[in-house]
């Protein structure tokens, strides 16, 4: 157990501020009926997070773990394991997967406790979606494995988002494109993206071509996972041919949206925002030739496929097309382990400012 129980939080008006401050201890003792108190074992930070602090106040993820004042508590994915409780069907020692603050420990109020999990009921999360509500136990888990645990914390949510991506556009047969082209294409988002759309082709699937756009110092990295058609740096962007095409934004960058819209103009033929990884230069669609940006929010994708196919349904699917996305393109990701706050300081920062390896895998632990 550890010495003291912290939780790291950052300025929400400027990212770049940040605290690692005590909650309260980690032991069973001021447990209201009906909570339980969690020790947060490890949890994965990736450009994902740094866009849930980007898009906190409009979508509301600062809203899953409050803070006081302007702080805010970035979400992550993690591993967390029950050190005491008092509701019922939560027993100490029993470990989960789900959404987490990239703290030491947290209080959860377990509701709807089954089999699988169980969802937390805090009245802040009320009003927000189960897909984020939602605790899994890792003993009843269909995509767990104990080996697999830095690349479920790393790639899973980042892999839902992108396996509900393709089905959304294979859906739509890709608005009449035959090119998907993906911004900050060495993004893990944007990696199984690629894996996704290559193994819908591979499949039986929608044929379409996959076009990465990255940094410069990044095409090397992108162009060796093999999972995209054409890597292009940002500065060849007027280069793509203006044939028929879908852009998956997952940069969030006003510059290069402006100048991909205006450049492929009618041939652009969808355009979804997905991410805000290039966060300081995010802004609005306002006077962007082409289709308006549309935001894509996987939560709703999630009920929507659901309804169609059961919740069994979805995850049989998409645990088959993860097995073959951790077989494809796993290996392209070199775990790090990071420790302490002081160190997950410094690697949040590095994240932030884009100094970290695009191959980097952050696993932290505090």
């Amino acid at each position: 157990m550890r010495a003291e129980s912290v939780v790291f939080e950052v300025d929400r008006s400027d990212l770049r501020k940040t605290r690692v401050v005590p909650l309260e201890g980690p032991d069973g003792e001021g447990l209201a009926p009906g909570e339980a108190r969690l020790r947060v074992d490890a949890f994965a930070l990736t450009a994902n997070n740094i866009s849930y602090a980007v898009f906190g106040d409009m979508l509301k993820y600062w809203r899953f773990f409050p803070a006081e004042g302007n702080w805010g508590r970035i979400p992550v994915w993690g591993f967390a394991t029950v050190l005491a409780s008092r509701a019922e069907g939560v027993d100490a020692g029993r470990r989960v997967y789900g959404y987490l603050p990239m703290a030491s420990h947290l209080v959860l109020r377990p509701e709807r406790v089954g089999a699988a999990g169980f969802l937390d009921g805090a009245p802040a999360r009320a009003e927000l979606h189960a897909a984020y509500n939602s605790y899994q136990w890792t003993d009843a888990d269909p995509l767990y494995r104990a080996g697999e645990e830095p690349q479920i914390m790393l790639l899973r949510p980042l892999f839902s988002t992108s396996f509900l991506i393709e089905d959304f556009l294979s859906e739509e047969s890709d608005f009449g494109a035959g090119t998907v082209i993906v911004s900050s294409a060495s993004s893990k988002t944007s990696l199984a993206l690629a894996a996704c759309l290559k193994r819908a082709r591979e499949t039986g699937g929608r044929a379409r071509a996959v076009t990465g756009l990255t940094s410069a110092s990044h095409v090397g990295f992108v162009e060796g996972t093999g999972l995209y058609d054409t890597v292009l740096s940002y500065d060849a962007l007027e280069t793509l041919p203006a044939e028929p095409s879908v852009f998956v934004d997952m940069a969030g960058n006003k510059t290069v949206r402006l100048r991909l819209h205006t450049h492929l103009g009618d041939a652009l033929k969808y355009s979804c925002s997905v991410g805000g990884t290039h966060w300081e230069e995010t802004g609005g669609a306002k006077g962007v030739p082409g289709p308006r940006p549309t935001l894509f929010w996987a939560p709703e994708r999630v009920k929507k496929r659901q309804a169609d196919w059961g919740a069994g349904g979805l995850q049989d699917r998409m645990s088959e097309a993860w097995r073959a996305f951790l077989a494809s393109a796993g290996g392209a990701i070199e775990v790090a382990h990071i420790s302490g706050p002081e160190a997950v300081s410094g690697a949040y920062l590095d994240l932030l400012e884009g100094r970290t390896p695009p191959r980097a895998g952050l696993v932290m632990h505090l």
